[in-house]
C-alpha cells in the first residue's frame, strides 16, 4: 500500500510520524513523507531507507503581523495546489497527517482526490491547524482519551496514544529507584520559573538527602552548579540530557512542562510528576490535566508554583515512598500506540 506521512514545524510532529513510518515500511508498505524545511533534516536522519521525502512550503500562522499571517497562508495554499498535481500522478492509498500546518497542503490533497485521510491530535486540547483540517479528514486519532475543542462533525474520533521512542517503552513499568532522585526538566531550552522555584524550595526542605537531575539552559549551568554546592545538595546540572528515557526511569519524581510528548513519556514509563504548564499554550495546561486527573501526580499553574508550595509538597512526598509507588502506578499508561495508529490506517 502507499501511505502519505505529513509531518512538520517541531520534534512533537515528526518523531511519533517517523515512529509510525518505520512500522509501516517494516512491514512493506510504500512509504513518501511531507516536511517543511524547519524539520527536513531531521526528517532524513530518522525516515525509513526506503521512504521518499518531500519538501512543503508551510510555515505557521500564528504571527501577530498581518502581512506575516498572509505570507504564511499563501505558502500553504500553493504547496496545496502542488500536491494536489501530484496526488494526480502518484494517488497514495492513505494520507496520514501529525499535525502543525505543515500537514494541512497533503490534507487538503487528499481530499480532493478523495483518498481515505486520518489525522493524529498530540495535546488534549486540540490545535488550531488541526482544528482547520478536520473539515477534510476521515477519521481523527488521538493521544489522550479525552480532547477538548473537536468541532462537531462526522468525522471519526480514535484514541489511539502518542507514539515514543523505543527507550522509553523499554523502561516501561519499571520501579522507581527510591533514591530519592528528582529531575527537573524544561524541555531544550529550559524553563526560568523551575530555575528560580525548585532549587530555592529544596534548600527550605528540611531534610535535603536528595539528587538533583536539573536540565537548563545552557547560560544558567554554572549559576545552579554553584547554588547546589554552595548549599550541599547533590546535582548534576546540565544543558541537555542525551538518555532522556533514562534519566526519567532514574527519577522518583518529575518536575517539568507538560508538552504532550513529556507527558505520553511519563506514561509510558510510569512516574509521578509536578508538571507546570507554560503559560502562554492552552495545549500544555489540557495535557497537564489529563494526566493530573488520573492521579499520576499535579497539574500547577505558574502562578502557584512557588518555594513554599514546592518546599512542602516535596518534602511530603519523599517522606512517603508509599504515595510516590502509588503516583507511579497510576501514572503508568501502556503505549501501544503504533500499532494502534497503523491498524487504524490499515483497517
Amino acid at each position: 500500500m502507499k501511505i502519505w506521512i505529513a509531518t512538520g514545524g517541531t520534534g512533537g510532529h515528526v518523531y511519533p510520524a517517523l515512529s509510525v513510518a518505520d512500522y509501516l515500511a517494516a512491514n512493506g508498505h510504500r512509504i513518501t513523507i511531507s516536511c517543511d524545511g524547519r524539520v527536513r533534516d531531521m526528517v532524513r536522519r530518522g525516515a525509513p531507507s526506503s521512504a521518499r521525502i518531500v519538501h512543503v512550503w508551510a510555515s505557521g500562522v500564528g504571527a501577530k503581523s498581518r502581512l506575516k499571517q498572509i505570507w504564511a497562508l499563501t505558502k500553504i495554499g500553493v504547496s496545496a495546489m502542488a500536491l494536489v498535481l501530484r496526488f494526480m500522478i502518484l494517488r497514495p492509498n492513505r494520507v496520514v497527517a501529525f499535525g502543525g500546518y505543515a500537514s494541512v497542503p497533503a490534507v487538503f490533497a487528499a481530499h480532493v482526490w478523495r483518498i481515505p485521510t486520518f489525522l493524529h491530535e498530540q495535546n488534549a486540547a486540540i490545535g488550531r491547524a488541526n482544528k482547520f483540517a478536520m473539515r477534510w479528514v476521515r477519521t481523527l486519532m488521538t493521544s489522550f482519551p479525552t480532547v477538548s475543542g473537536i468541532p462537531q462533525s462526522s468525522t471519526r474520533v480514535v484514541y489511539t496514544g502518542l507514539p515514543v521512542r523505543q527507550d522509553f517503552v523499554n523502561h516501561a513499568g519499571s520501579p522507581l529507584p527510591s533514591g530519592p532522585n528528582l529531575l527537573v526538566t524544561g524541555g531544550s531550552l529550559g524553563a526560568q520559573i523551575l530555575d528560580d522555584v525548585v532549587p530555592s524550595a529544596i534548600v527550605a526542605m528540611k531534610n535535603k538527602k536528595i539528587f538533583v537531575t536539573h536540565q537548563t539552559r545552557p547560560e544558567n549551568v554554572e549559576r545552579l552548579q554553584k547554588f547546589y554546592a554552595d548549599n550541599k545538595i547533590r546535582a548534576n546540572v546540565l544543558s541537555f540530557i542525551h538518555d532522556m528515557a533514562g534519566a526519567i526511569a532514574g527519577a522518583d519524581l518529575v518536575i517539568g512542562r507538560s508538552g504532550a510528548s513529556t507527558v505520553v513519556e511519563l506514561q509510558t514509563i510510569g512516574r509521578p510528576a509536578i508538571l507546570v504548564p507554560l503559560n502562554i499554550n492552552p495545549d500544555q495546561a489540557a495535557n497537564a490535566e489529563s494526566f493530573a486527573k488520573n492521579g499520576g501526580g499535579f497539574a500547577v499553574p505558574q502562578s502557584k508554583f512557588t518555594p513554599r508550595w514546592l518546599s512542602a509538597t516535596l518534602t511530603e512526598l519523599f517522606e512517603n515512598q508509599n504515595k510516590l509507588d502509588k503516583m507511579a502506578s497510576k501514572a503508568r499508561v501502556e503505549n501501544n500506540a503504533v500499532k494502534n495508529i497503523a491498524d487504524t490506517i490499515l483497517a
